[in-house]
């Protein structure tokens, strides 16, 4: 096993709307696509924030050797409980992954 951002080039998460929030892993060839798509679970990834994994929409795009999950907001952008307006953090927590 190894954290996630070893094997990948980047992982990088951002704001899809002020409902939703998109974690792209960009795993940089084909052949670190080829480790890195079968072992990562979504349900993992689900699991670090505590959300239902049926609420994850997983899009894999082995021809841009890119990984996208996309989960709902734990608060609407820009609400007074908002901690990360830009969703920026949220990629640092998926890279730590270990698998």
């Amino acid at each position: 096993m190894a954290e996630l951002r070893a094997l990948v080039q980047k992982v990088r998460s951002k704001n899809a709307g002020p409902f939703w929030l998109t974690i792209d892993i960009f795993c940089g060839s084909a052949a670190a696509y080829t480790v890195v798509q079968p072992r990562l679970d979504t349900a993992a990834v689900a699991g670090i924030f505590d959300k239902d994994p049926a609420t994850f929409k997983r899009f894999d795009i082995p021809d841009l050797h890119v990984i996208k999950i996309s989960l709902p907001r734990p608060t609407i952008q820009g609400a007074i409980e908002d901690r990360d307006m830009h969703g920026a953090s949220w990629a640092a927590l998926v890279g730590e992954m270990q698998i």
